[in-house]
């Protein structure tokens, strides 16, 4: 722990200086960035859980759920079997052996499966029955407790329960949506959670970007509008939280994925209200996430390319130019992304 600790604070200064040093708007060319690692597969990895500096899973389309154990060295290809036409958006993983997997779209293809030795056999726990209903997101406060998130039916978000770590979900009355909003499953980070309680649900499609945030593992809920932009293309594609209190929410326009204006909002009370950042990324990031001890920094990442933050998410400095879709950090300061073709890097 003391060697990993060492490790990540010796790449986030070299990773400082470099950025910091760099012409304005030039990315720094030199010092540590995304070390791809080699995962056999070309399908796009929109699902990232990261256990460890050695433990990862990622999935995405085909049915495609990997599992690193050796820190990227290897990966396994483990998706549950007859799911080629599935596309896993997201994927909890609480260990090497354990993992919730969600796979996305309207009607059944909206599925969660979970696995308990390392994806050698997997459970399908839920099918969705409803035709018009559509899943984007799952999260765990716990092992045990955690929610999944989709788009609204009859002007209603649809949201799902558990208690027993996946193995049964219950149906909850979902919070209000308004006129054309929905979420973004681009990163499987448009619902995440913070302590044993606190949820926020991101948004976008409206007149306005929102980010809805439940108290009570998701029984209520109560929205703040952001000043991030909102449309068809634009709004929240990501939240993430510090603790119950300190976090971000992040997108832009993903049909205009250069342009970084009116995509980044930050709050101090746990999504009440939200300010925008000092300097911002340059384009559009569907993912985001805090550094698993060092707890001012943040990682964005999206196609146009990966930025850092030092101070909270005030100030910003792009480090890669290179697409990716999704990011998370663990507690003992690994750091992962993954993407496009079959992307999945560590930052090193």
């Amino acid at each position: 722990m003391k060697r990993a600790l060492m490790i990540s604070l010796l790449v986030l200064a070299t990773l400082l200086t470099t950025t910091l040093t760099a012409p304005l708007g030039a990315t720094a060319t030199s010092g540590p960035t995304w070390q791809p690692t080699p995962t056999g597969t070309d399908a796009r990895l929109r699902g990232l859980s990261a256990v460890s500096r050695q433990v990862a899973w990622a999935s995405g389309a085909r049915g495609t759920v990997l599992r690193t154990v050796d820190g990227g060295s290897t990966w396994q290809q483990v998706g549950p079997p007859d799911t080629a036409t599935l596309d896993f958006r997201d994927i909890e993983a609480f260990d090497a052996k354990t993992a919730v997997a969600l796979s996305i779209g309207e009607g059944e293809a909206s599925r969660i499966y979970r696995t308990t030795d390392g994806g050698r056999t997997w459970t399908e726990t839920f099918r969705n029955p409803e035709p018009a209903a559509f899943y984007n997101c799952v999260a765990f406060f716990d092992a045990r407790n955690g929610l999944v998130v989709g788009d609204p039916v009859a002007g209603e978000f649809r949201l799902l329960s558990t208690s027993d770590g996946g193995r049964t979900w219950t149906r909850l009355p979902g919070p209000a949506a308004l006129e054309g909003e929905y979420q973004f499953s681009a990163s499987g980070q448009c619902v995440t959670v913070a302590g044993r309680k606190d949820a926020w649900l991101a948004t976008g499609g409206s007149s306005v970007a929102r980010v809805l945030h439940s108290a009570d593992r998701g029984r209520t809920w109560t929205a703040s509008e952001t000043p991030l932009a909102s449309s068809e293309s634009a709004g929240v594609f990501a939240a993430a939280f510090r603790d119950r209190r300190t976090g971000i929410a992040i997108g832009g326009d993903f049909a205009n994925p250069t342009n970084g204006a009116d995509a980044l909002a930050l709050t101090r009370d746990g999504g009440r209200t939200w300010r925008e950042p000092v300097t911002a990324p340059a384009g559009y990031r569907s993912g985001v996430a805090y550094h698993g001890f060092l707890p001012h920094v943040l990682i964005a990442v999206g196609p146009t390319g990966s930025d850092v933050s030092f101070d909270g998410g005030t100030h910003w400095h792009q480090f890669h130019d290179g697409s990716l879709d999704t990011v998370d950090c663990t507690r003992d300061g690994g750091c992962w992304a993954s993407g496009a073709a079959g992307a999945v890097a560590r930052l090193g």
